[in-house]
């Protein structure tokens, strides 16, 4: 009896250390020891019956645009009520996408850092009004010294932010030109982005800051380095602590470069297949994939580096959809700042702000496209691919008109909140810490 209970006994051992909760489905193998706050959260439980439209329409524009995998969640009344990954997050294994999937959010990245910046604002360390470069100014490192146009003296916070600080992509965008800011700056790729700023400032505005408006991914770039400067923080670990973790988000981090550098449960990603390749920015001469290692991701930093699930996103995006709710992680007057068109500087953060209370950001990164979107009557909603489809940023307009399609097929949206089914805090190995909100 002794040496039965033993085996017994180690037996049931085995069983609890082999126990994952976040192997709910089996059609994704959860095995990777940092397990998202959102593995609890998987395609079966926004499965039934009264979302086979949605699956239909989601399912039917992917062959239309041959995207391999994608997210979707929607919110209402603050509540996450959709969570539904559609595809593959890798084709080679066969590894379905789940909500708890982190993809690439490119350009959606300015939303997270506005919203970080607008957070200093609050907090009184920052102002829009504030210089940030030359004597008394924010960025006084002497390697930002000594600007060929003068006129970079006049650039404030709140010209970043608008895009209206002087820079424009006529003759390139700056963080699409690795290999040429090396050979400018005479420095051994991958530039950073200090380097590329330095590159920037050897030349001349294109126009004189607040005069005119282009959209600059180095005016956000800079953006991070404010955020560093002010805040004695990395910029990533500054949005984690004052943004991120206090809404409960966990998941989201700055993406790198290459397939064998991804985060846990990332998705693959894929591009037309006559896709142009580029030289690699780690200057081997190797031609390769824009999505791996062609452009860098990295360098963009606060422009557009990081990836994110797509009920995180949601969450983000209620903590300013500017509807009062508990989760409101910035003041009234910031979200107003970031979002009233009448103000000069709006939209903030946002790609776009209209007056009939529609909000939406948009993010496009070669291998993959995204959008945030805040509907007037309350609702929200989030649609991430792994994916770039041949007309590029222009699949956006065609998403719009997806997701109104989805919208509109389901007539009673469960009541059940999905974030619920979300970690509280953030799960270091295995199932420790592994309560959910009740």
């Amino acid at each position: 009896m002794p040496r039965i209970r033993k085996i017994l006994l180690a037996t049931l051992l085995i069983l609890l250390v082999s126990y994952n909760p976040g192997a709910i489905d089996k059609s994704n193998k959860v095995t990777d020891k940092l397990v998202p706050g959102n593995v609890r959260l998987t395609n079966s439980i926004s499965a039934g019956k009264e979302f086979a439209g949605v699956e239909k329409t989601v399912t039917s524009f992917m062959r239309r645009w041959s995207i391999a995998g994608a997210s979707v969640a929607v919110s209402m009344d603050g509540k996450l009520i959709y969570a539904r990954g559609f595809g593959f997050a890798d084709t080679a294994s066969h590894d379905k996408t789940q909500p708890y999937n982190k993809f690439r959010i490119a350009s959606i990245s300015k939303l997270i850092t506005a919203i970080a910046v607008m957070k200093l604002v609050d907090e009184g360390k920052l102002s829009l009004s504030d210089k940030v470069f030359g004597p008394g100014a924010i960025l006084t490192d002497p390697y930002f010294s000594n600007p060929r146009d003068k006129r970079v003296y006049e650039i404030t916070i709140a010209h970043l932010l608008s895009h209206e600080a002087g820079w424009s992509q006529r003759w390139g965008d700056q963080m699409f030109m690795p290999l040429i800011v090396a050979e400018k700056m005479g420095v051994k790729p991958p530039v950073d982005i200090r380097t590329i700023i330095r590159f920037a400032l050897d030349k001349r505005l294109h126009f004189t800051p607040g005069s005119g408006k282009a959209y600059s991914n180095l005016g956000y770039s800079i953006l991070g380095l404010v955020i560093e400067k002010v805040s004695g923080m990395l910029y990533e670990d500054y949005c984690k602590k004052a943004v991120l973790e206090p809404l409960g988000i966990y998941d989201m981090s700055l993406a790198r470069n290459l397939p064998s550098q991804k985060a846990p449960f990332e998705v693959s990603y894929y591009e037309p297949s006559d896709v142009i390749l580029k030289p690699s920015i780690y200057g081997t001469g190797e031609l390769v994939e824009p999505s791996n290692g062609g452009n860098d991701i990295e360098a963009l930093g606060a422009a557009g580096a990081w990836i994110a699930t797509a009920p995180d996103l949601i969450r983000l995006m209620l903590a300013v959809d500017g509807f009062g709710s508990k989760q409101d992680i910035l003041s009234e007057r910031s979200i107003r700042f970031m979002t009233d068109n009448d103000n000069g500087f709006a939209p903030v953060g946002w790609k776009g702000t209209k007056e009939n209370g529609s909000w939406w950001r948009t993010g496009s990164f070669p291998g993959s496209a995204g959008m945030v979107k805040r509907e007037s009557d309350g609702i929200g909603w989030v649609v991430l691919f792994n994916s770039s489809a041949w007309n590029g940023p222009e699949i956006y307009s065609y998403i719009n008109s997806m997701m109104y399609r989805v919208l509109a097929q389901v007539k009673h949206w469960p009541e059940d909140d999905l974030f619920k089914y979300s970690f509280t805090v953030p799960l270091k190995s295995g199932i420790e810490d592994s309560s959910v909100i009740k």
